[in-house]
């Protein structure tokens, strides 16, 4: 089971992670932009769940690059990984930590992290990371 802090220490070993909040939850930003954050369900999400439980313990959000990888997160991950009618049309997913793979995640946030990093920074970590090929599996689009 992952908690935030492993979200917490995952995200903040990437280059020029800033730690926040926004609306009271815990946020992790890179180049002034969201790529990961707490994200509890509020009394509308709850409501449109209708009669379905909603997945329970902490919730993350987590961006994707574009509504196609979106699309294809949602179909080849593991049931950790959702979305809800909130996020119809938005470059993002919600992942049910307690549900997650530690490598899923891992994955999940070092991707995020290049949706939203700027392209130099982007390819430093690249360069900086390909002495060591088996770490960054994800190459900037």
């Amino acid at each position: 089971m992952a908690t935030l802090e492993d979200v917490a220490r995952l995200a903040t070993q990437l280059p020029d992670v800033t730690t926040g909040e926004h609306h009271g939850n815990r946020t992790w930003s890179v180049g002034g932009k969201a790529f990961a954050w707490d994200r509890p369900f509020s009394k509308a999400d709850i409501r449109r769940f209708g009669t379905t439980t909603p997945p329970d313990g902490p919730i993350l959000a987590v961006r994707v690059a574009d509504l196609a990888e979106k699309e294809a997160v949602l179909a080849t991950a593991s049931m950790a990984f959702f979305t809800i009618p909130h996020f119809n049309g938005y470059a993002a997913v919600l992942i049910q930590l307690k549900n997650v793979k530690m490598r899923e995640l891992r994955e999940a946030i070092v991707d995020a992290w290049f949706a939203c990093a700027p392209p130099p920074l982007a390819d430093a970590y690249l360069a900086q990371r390909s002495a060591s090929p088996g770490q960054v599996r994800r190459r900037r689009r």
